[in-house]
């Protein structure tokens, strides 16, 4: 059973007490802690003014989806259903039938919003204004056995699946996190976040939320996404300077040839980060950058320097157990062991370990293996594929399940010439059947590829040369 926050009973019926309680946001009244659009600081005292401002017209509920664009909003939100004792709900996208999903299976939630891009609220039932006045009182405090949020897996492998987080949890989370950082920040140094991704993300959350709140840094309000706009927020926060982004828009920086301001450590995740463009990255913005490897399950678990290292390297508290049918994580942030689809092979020292694809990727073709996953990483290697994605698609009235592979390409760049290059380093009996052309693939805000949206896209294609 949940315990509840401040002012409310444990789950014997008895007052907390106040030795059991923790602030919500860490770090003196002065400490800055957002930065908003136009690069203007918020301390955590005005913080927490607005937090009690928000939280105060807060309906009495269970839950609440959080569906604010802006980050300092979101932010403000979560804190403010927190205080309340409220577990803020994470969809894996603002799409209506995915919230209105979400929102069917937690009775009694409401949803929590800031402005439109035309100035209206659209369809929420709280609207949370970043800017408006705060008022006085005292500091939220938490139990850290509450659940802070239920973050919902992104559904490109099946349905949503929810996972709880603790703030407990997120506490020991965040630590590890910044550990992962290590030789690039003094201990305790405070620096600036600017993020590409939601905050409704758990990548997100983890790295441009939790951060700010339990950790030593103060994040940018906006969500920058065109080469320019991110450079601008970057040259509105202070140095050091860290950009939490996908690999998608990382490639999208590197090509644009846009300078950035001196940065400190790109972090990536959401997606394979291709080698070739974090040495780029790295050459060009004369920092590292770290990928991280995680899920909405364990949260993040392990980072890399991509462009010398192959192998992962586990963060801080751990543990992987190699299973048939995937992997075990265990760390102390979560209340129980999690297997991950993913399998790995661990080094003799036990903490670094290489990615062997996940066990409903692994493709056995006339004795031989290989992963959808390595596939793809071999298919976006070809010149001229500015995107693609290689899939393995429902047994046919025979029971062949054939491979086709869809691709952002070059016009001057045809078929043969995609199949040649991919002789060069796939096996041939892993070569795509046939080879679907988009103009994009369907990605969604975090760069990752909705297997319904996938399938339709083969639906079309195939439906479109049967009637030729």
């Amino acid at each position: 059973m949940q315990r509840k926050v401040s002012g409310m009973g444990n789950e014997a019926g008895q007052p907390l007490a106040r030795a059991e309680l923790r602030p919500l946001i860490d770090g003196s009244r002065d400490r800055p802690l957002l930065f908003a659009p136009d690069g203007v600081p918020l301390s955590r005292g005005e913080f927490l003014a607005r937090v009690r401002a928000v939280a105060a017209r807060l309906p009495q509920a269970t839950h609440v989806i959080n569906l604010c664009e802006r980050r300092d909003a979101f932010i403000i939100g979560l804190c403010a259903a927190a205080s309340r004792g409220q577990v803020t709900l994470l969809p894996p996208s603002r799409a209506d039938d995915v919230v209105a999903e979400v929102q069917s299976r937690h009775p009694g939630s409401y949803r929590m919003g800031d402005a439109m891009p035309d100035g209206t609220h659209g369809d929420v039932d709280v609207h949370v204004d970043p800017a408006a006045q705060g008022i006085d009182g005292d500091d939220p405090l938490i139990n850290p056995d509450t659940v802070l949020v239920i973050g919902f897996t992104s559904g490109s492998t099946g349905a949503p699946m929810a996972y709880p987080k603790t703030f407990a949890g997120f506490r020991i989370s965040t630590a590890q996190n910044v550990a992962a950082l290590d030789g690039l920040l003094a201990p305790g140094e405070q620096f600036s976040v600017v993020a590409t991704v939601p905050p409704q993300h758990m990548y997100g959350m983890e790295l441009s939320v939790l951060l700010p709140l339990v950790g030593p840094a103060a994040v940018h309000a906006g969500r920058p996404f065109f080469p320019q706009d991110i450079a601008a927020a970057l040259a509105q926060v202070p140095a050091p300077r860290l950009l939490v982004t996908t690999p998608l828009h990382l490639r999208a920086l590197v090509e644009s040839g846009v300078e950035l301001p001196e940065l400190k450590v790109v972090v990536t995740a959401t997606a394979p980060l291709p080698q070739e463009i974090a040495a780029a990255a790295e050459t060009r913005y004369r920092c590292e950058v770290r990928e991280m490897f995680g899920s909405t399950e364990t949260c993040v678990i392990a980072a890399r320097r991509t462009a010398r290292d192959n192998e992962w390297t586990l963060l801080p508290g751990v543990e992987l157990r190699p299973q048939a049918e995937g992997t075990l994580v265990l760390r102390e942030s979560l209340p129980q062991p999690v297997l991950l689809a993913d399998l790995v092979e661990l080094a003799a020292d036990g903490r670094r370990f290489a990615l062997r694809g996940r066990s409903a990727d692994v493709l056995e073709i006339a004795g031989k293996r290989a992963s959808l996953a390595d596939l793809t990483r071999r298919l976006q290697q070809v010149p001229g594929i500015r995107d693609g994605v290689m899939v393995q698609v429902a047994a046919d009235a025979q029971g062949v399940r054939r491979l086709f592979a869809i691709v952002v390409a070059d016009t001057d760049l045809g078929d043969e010439d995609i199949l040649a290059a991919l002789r060069r380093s796939s096996d041939p009996v892993f070569l795509p059947r046939r080879i679907f052309r988009v103009d994009a693939l369907p990605r969604n805000e975090t760069g990752k590829l909705p297997r319904a949206e996938i399938d339709a896209i083969i639906e079309r294609a195939l439906k479109a040369r049967s009637s030729r």
